[in-house]
């Protein structure tokens, strides 16, 4: 059977109106209207505590993204691979019956009769042992300080957010506040320093809203871990 066309369906989808709490009005107001009918409603997102959220198995906050480090990586196998070739070539060499290249013997010699204390031994073991601590740290850190990790909606996917778009964001939105001339945003991973210019209204009321709004923008970033508002407001330099 066909529907009358004269009658219009049950639901019908609503405009997108996002709420001061952060909340999709339209997106309640269809759910609502969905379960008077009898329907289904569609799946709840993952940030309002549906399945696979922050209160199941697969939420909660996720440590930093590991960089790769591929250039310092290359910048150590490159040389090493240089090196294990020349010595491979010497080594083939002396077995062929040829005598062994000069640099390696005046390197043998070199290291059978310098004294441990003799300056440049003590240089070449200092800058080796800057080497190999550099290598440590790069090894023991995480590195990709500019991508703060996001809050995990479901177990196998992992979101990050540059640093400098999120700081862009809290910009345009602290723009939006009445008596905001111009703003400076510092974006950490633990702090936000935000420094905004106001040319009308006290200087305490458009910090007030600037903590109000920026709060709420950072909330809504999805940070795995807030940063921090630092907001400083003041007023334009004279000119002149």
């Amino acid at each position: 059977m066909s529907e009358p066309r004269g009658s219009e369906p049950a639901t019908r989808r609503l405009p997108v109106v996002e709420g001061a709490d952060g909340t999709d009005e339209a997106q309640e107001a269809e759910r609502a209207a969905q379960a008077e009918h009898g329907e289904p409603g569609p799946a709840r997102p993952a940030s309002e505590g549906g399945e696979g959220g922050e209160s199941g198995g697969g939420g909660g906050r996720d440590g930093r993204f590991w960089s790769a480090r591929r250039v310092p990586a290359a910048l150590v196998a490159l040389p090493l691979l240089g090196l294990a070739g020349l010595f491979l070539y010497d080594i083939a060499s002396v077995r062929a019956g040829r005598p062994g290249m000069y640099w390696r013997r005046e390197l043998t010699r070199q290291l059978a009769e310098r004294p441990l204390d003799d300056t440049w031994v003590l240089v070449g073991a200092g800058i080796t042992a800057a080497l190999g601590l550099w290598l440590l740290v790069l090894a023991l850190t995480p590195g990709l300080r500019g991508v703060l990790p996001m809050r995990r909606a479901h177990p196998g996917v992992r979101a990050g957010l540059d640093r400098d778009a999120a700081a862009t964001t809290l910009r345009d939105r602290a723009v939006e506040v009445a008596g905001v001339q111009s703003v400076r945003v510092r974006m950490r991973r633990r702090k936000a320093r935000v420094r905004a210019v106001a040319h009308f209204r006290e200087l305490d009321d458009v910090r007030a809203d600037l903590e109000s709004v920026l709060g709420h923008a950072v909330r809504g970033l999805g940070l795995s871990r807030p940063p921090a508002l630092a907001v400083h407001v003041r007023r334009p330099g004279r000119k002149g």
